[in-house]
């Protein structure tokens, strides 16, 4: 005699913050029985709806994609007809997403990104022998890029093959290009508690007060503090990192400095402090060039240079694989040399 099984209905709701957090290829429908929603999903589909996801054009879609603008149209609908969602809302010509096509961008980066994953780690075997091939798409923020360069050729001689994109942002910009898996290692300070990103130390960032070769404060040594009280300043803008490690510091030695100008971005205002029009703070790597011309120079002041640290950046959620993780071992064994820059 069989048992008797007892019979339970139950309820299931699926909203767009907890679809991730559900089998992403199944539903339930009314009957209690699970579907396949995504048997027949490609990874054309999937391409095709991040470029209207991503551009929020069908158009700019199409012509990512060299196809036509119905052709593109007609996909992205056969996908939201095999999900039973809308992901895609049109208001006119403007188009947005929903909020099941938020999640499903996401879903559709993460599987994309595993497929890029997928190739580079099947490229590998092909080409063990030489250690080489792949591409490294590094992301820095404005600061590292100064020695980016140097760092990647220095790597492309243990790496032989290996084939770069090197993208520059500013550190909110990086962070959010990690997260939404358009990257997948990069180089700045260390990422907010809060943000889902390993970040390990491999060299130091020293910053420095700096002013024109001939400025009357370049030449005398142990400058105190109190001599910039009547200094012209030149601070970066708000908002910067420079800018908020700086008034950190002047705050911890109770000091108010004259702020001349602010300027954007580390070249202009090298400029500016190479025409004598105030001093400065910025990162040492951002001026070697200059102290080596001797256009520019350190001051020399008590408890300076100022430390911040330099991180290689990757998400906790994936794991390297190729050209990413050769990179990271070659940045965390040799990046602290080859980074190091001069102060006098």
């Amino acid at each position: 005699m069989k048992p008797t099984q007892k019979s339970t209905s139950r309820k299931t709701v699926i909203s767009g913050n907890s679809l991730a957090k559900a089998p992403a290829q199944l539903s339930i429908d009314t009957a209690g029985r699970r579907e396949n929603r995504l048997k027949n999903l490609t990874l054309r589909q999937l391409r095709l709806f991040e470029a209207v996801a991503t551009n929020l054009s069908y158009s700019r879609a199409a012509d990512q994609m060299n196809l036509t603008q119905p052709a593109v149209s007609m996909q992205v609908q056969q996908l939201e007809s095999d999900l039973g969602l809308q992901l895609l809302v049109k208001q006119g010509k403007k188009v947005s997403l929903s909020q099941a096509g938020e999640e499903m961008l996401r879903q559709t980066r993460r599987i994309l990104n595993q497929v890029l994953l997928a190739e580079e780690a099947v490229g590998a075997y092909h080409m063990h022998e030489s250690s080489g091939g792949g591409l490294l798409h590094l992301g820095v923020v404005p600061t590292a890029h100064y020695f980016a360069p140097a760092l990647l050729m220095s790597f492309a001689e243990n790496w032989p093959g290996v084939k770069f994109k090197l993208t520059v942002g500013n550190r909110e910009h990086i962070l959010a290009m990690l997260q939404d898996h358009k990257l997948e290692v990069a180089i700045a300070g260390y990422p907010p508690s809060e943000a889902d990103i390993e970040a390990e130390t491999f060299a130091q960032n020293p910053h420095c007060v700096v002013a024109a070769a001939g400025h009357h404060l370049a030449k005398q040594r142990r400058v105190h503090w109190s001599a910039l009280r009547d200094e012209p300043f030149i601070f970066r803008e708000p908002g910067s990192a420079t800018r908020q490690f700086f008034e950190n510091i002047l705050q911890a030695q109770s000091l108010q400095v004259r702020l001349s100008m602010e300027l954007s971005g580390n070249e202009t205002i090298k400029q500016a402090v190479m025409a004598n029009m105030g001093i400065s703070f910025l990162s040492a790597h951002t001026f070697q060039t200059e102290l080596e011309a001797g256009k520019l120079a350190v001051l020399d002041m008590k408890d300076m240079p100022k430390m911040l640290d330099w991180c290689l950046l990757y998400r906790r959620d994936s794991t390297l694989l190729g050209v990413n993780n050769a990179f990271r071992t070659f940045v965390l064994s040799h990046g602290s040399r080859i980074v190091k820059c001069r102060l006098n």
